[in-house]
């Protein structure tokens, strides 16, 4: 179980976003900047998929060395990317990279040479909405990842494993996530177990708790049951939290609670460190 395979055009990875779409989404993030859960995650989601295409940029195009999803789960369960992609489960990347559902112009403050900052726009690729609506029914949208990724392991029996990303605000409403949960991290290629991260979005600001290696920091049983069904982080995602001042060990799990913006977009970042591409 190493998870060193090496991830090219003709042996993808695979990275699977669960996204609470619930009503309480639409409650104001905690921490360091105002706006939405909902609006910050689908943001960072979003941003992730341009650096993604980006980072599997080459002279002759986007290459598909990952296949992603992107699946909402609130008063429906399902794929939750928009435009051409709508309804789509797992897209390759250079189809994702060449059909964002639309383009906005946003405005960013950079250094303006002289050791200040002046604004200007930029363009942001849009793949998904932001929703809040409905309950939580985490359980479901566990159970959709797992036949998404048993699928994908039938057709990709060696690759690196597929990652599972669960990004929420609150406890499932249908029910205890563990067994679904383990349902999935029993999938396996030839290079590892599937991995399954997961982030708790926070309304009440505070400091987060960052991949921990224990439970007994973590306030209450839901944080517990989040933390319990979470993978260990591998070497390499170790390895590089350390790099950006996170305190690991070999207990370290891919989970993170009560985060705020800053949190949600690292979260994102060393969940998705995948081996060097080829």
């Amino acid at each position: 179980m190493t998870y060193t395979a090496e991830i090219s055009r003709s042996n993808p990875g695979c990275f699977v976003f669960l996204v609470d779409q619930s009503g309480s989404m639409s409650d104001p993030i905690g921490g360091e900047a105002p706006g939405r859960k909902a609006d910050v995650v689908s943001d960072a989601i979003n941003r992730l998929l341009t650096e993604l295409s980006v980072k599997c940029a080459k002279e002759e195009g986007v290459r598909d060395y990952f296949h992603v999803g992107v699946i909402g789960y609130g008063q429906s369960v399902g794929p939750a990317l928009g435009g051409p992609l709508s309804g789509r489960d797992l897209v390759p990347l250079s189809q994702i990279a060449d059909n964002p559902a639309r383009v906005e112009e946003r405005s960013k403050k950079v250094p303006d040479g002289a050791g200040g900052l002046v604004e200007t726009t930029a363009s942001f690729p849009v793949w998904m909405t932001p929703i809040a609506n409905g309950g939580t029914p985490m359980v479901a949208a566990l159970g959709y990842a797992r036949r998404l990724i048993g699928q994908w392991l039938d057709e990709h029996p060696g690759g690196f494993p597929p990652i599972v990303l669960n990004l929420s605000d609150g406890e499932s409403t249908d029910g205890d996530p563990g067994i679904a949960a383990g349902d999935i991290t029993s999938l396996a290629s030839a290079d590892g177990g599937v991995l399954l991260f997961n982030l708790h979005v926070s309304s009440v600001g505070g400091t987060p708790v960052e991949f921990p290696d224990t439970d007994a920091g973590l306030p209450d049983a839901h944080a517990r049951t989040l933390f319990g069904i979470s993978s260990f982080l591998p070497a390499h995602m170790r390895t590089y939290a350390a790099a950006q001042g996170k305190k690991v060990s070999d207990g370290t799990r891919g989970f993170v609670y009560n985060a705020g913006i800053s949190a949600v977009v690292q979260f994102l970042d060393i969940g998705t460190r995948a081996t060097e591409l080829r």
